[in-house]
């Protein structure tokens, strides 16, 4: 996590944006990106340069050449203003937009389309000054830099789209468990959260297993992660998260994953993790015809429900979030997939989660749903789970709580629950979880509102008697009356 005073720089020069000309968030968050992506250029070149001269070699995978040594960070910086802003808009963005050449590389794919947009040589000096002074030696702060950026997307919730929470994220993360073989997926991956994610847990997880062999080294790097998403903007955010984590070739796909452009996709990945946006109906015309034979509907969140069907390998791991309507909706659509995820694969878990886990971007009711791909069967119990905190307030502030206390974060005991899920069967239906037979579940047509299946428990209340109310009434009358007669006599006393 960012210290207080990090984020106190990164404040200082989102503020400085803000002054100097660049009042949109996301237009501040790409200008940002370009500039930690020039400074990790220099960066790589000077550990190059270490190795090289350790070796008494030349250096092997130069990003510079030596006609180019005015366009590294570490030599612009100390340039006045006006040379700073002439040598990073006219030289070093064209590079940053050419680098690699005709190599389908991440940078050359997300920078060929990048746009300059410091409006003067005054606020680039200052921006660069401020970013040179916060120290981005160690991955974890380049990344969680990175995170605190993105938390301050506010124009986030427009056209569907919205930032999952981190906490949320690692959640369903070790949900799936995903393993240094797994090939990972979000098809609406915006800007790579949950990629981030599952990069992180198995950095932890499988740190000697994946960087003490060669291959599961190139694998992570290059062949684990894939997303997609049809916004220019959010790609470039995407695929530099993923960089500044550790991740040298994110591979991060344009298009429209729900398009008949993509329908070759399948039977591709053993994870995937995502959170869909929920932007209501999309034309038929655009949208794959398999996912149509899947679910003949227009909702977006039913059409990437097949969706993961579709991309996942067989026995491929599913962790989506989605709106309330997907787990209660009583339309024949929605049933439709319901019914195909609980007959044909294996649902394994439902979490329904609180309205305000989105606020200040929406107010959605939405649960988690975490299934595997069969395609013959396999559904015997579902685990539901009644989350009611997530270690934040839930209103618009989202302001953290004591999360030591279940009731403020009830978090890590859904993954203390997830881990021993043959002691769920003891639990009873009035408990916060429960296992529920997939018998019940199609004899309620497949609805998955928990509260279909949870048992409440009415207490029996004693009243009173409507004589004994109004003896006990009266007596209080009376006391009321005596005491105005006191008063009334302290008064007149008052008055001799």
């Amino acid at each position: 996590m960012l210290t207080g005073e990090l984020r106190s720089k990164v404040d200082k020069i989102w503020e400085t944006f803000w002054t100097g000309g660049v009042s949109n968030p996301l237009t501040v968050i790409e200008q940002f990106t370009y500039l930690l992506f020039v400074k990790r250029l220099d960066d790589l070149q000077t550990t190059e340069e270490q190795k090289a001269n350790a070796l008494k070699k030349p250096i092997s995978y130069p990003v510079f050449t030596k006609d180019q040594e005015e366009l590294r960070w570490s030599r612009f910086k100390h340039k006045e203003a006006s040379e700073m802003y002439r040598i990073v808009s006219v030289d070093v963005f064209p590079f940053i937009k050419t680098l690699h050449g005709d190599q389908e590389s991440a940078y050359s794919r997300f920078m060929k389309d990048a746009v300059f947009m410091i409006p003067t040589p005054k606020l680039l000096e200052q921006v660069v000054t401020m970013i040179d002074s916060i120290p981005m030696e160690k991955r974890d702060v380049k990344g969680d830099l990175y995170e605190y950026l993105l938390s301050k997307i506010a124009t986030a919730g427009q056209n569907g789209q919205f930032r999952t929470p981190r906490h949320i994220i690692e959640m369903m993360v070790k949900m799936v468990r995903p393993t240094p073989e797994d090939t990972i997926c979000d098809p609406a991956c915006g800007t790579a959260g949950f990629l981030v994610g599952a990069e992180e847990y198995l950095r932890e997880t499988f740190h000697g297993v994946i960087f003490h062999d060669e291959k599961k080294k190139a694998h992570f790097h290059n062949g684990m992660f894939f997303g997609r998403d049809f916004d220019a903007t959010m790609l470039r955010i995407g695929a530099m998260n993923l960089m500044l984590h550790g991740i040298e070739n994110p591979n991060i796909q344009s298009g429209d994953a729900l398009s008949e452009d993509a329908a070759g996709e399948k039977n591709r990945y053993s994870v995937i993790l995502a959170n869909p946006p929920f932007k209501g109906s999309l034309d038929h015309e655009s949208v794959a015809k398999d996912l149509l034979r899947t679910v003949k509907t227009k909702k977006t969140e039913l059409l990437f429900l097949a969706l993961f069907l579709r991309l996942l390998k067989n026995g491929g791991r599913c962790a989506c979030i989605v709106p309330d309507g997907v787990v209660a909706n009583s339309a024949s659509a929605y049933n439709e997939i319901r019914k195909t995820i609980i007959d044909g694969h294996k649902l394994e878990a439902v979490i329904s989660m609180p309205s305000g886990v989105f606020r200040p971007y929406a107010g959605v009711s939405t649960a988690v749903l975490v299934f595997t791909r069969t395609d013959s069967g396999g559904t015997d119990k579902v685990w539901f789970y009644d989350m009611e905190a997530d270690g934040y307030s839930l209103d618009d502030k989202r302001t953290p709580l004591d999360a030591t206390k279940h009731e403020n974060d009830n978090l890590p005991d859904i993954l203390a629950r997830w881990e021993k899920l043959k002691d769920e069967k003891k639990r009873e239906r009035t408990e916060q979880s429960f296992l529920v037979p997939v018998e019940e579940i199609r004899a309620k047509k497949y609805d998955l509102s928990i509260n279909r299946y949870r048992k409440v428990i009415h207490e029996d209340i004693e009243y009173m008697e409507p004589a004994a109310i109004l003896k006990q009434l009266r007596g209080i009358e009376k006391e009321i009356i005596a005491g105005l007669d006191d008063l009334e006599g302290m008064l007149k006393e008052g008055k001799a």
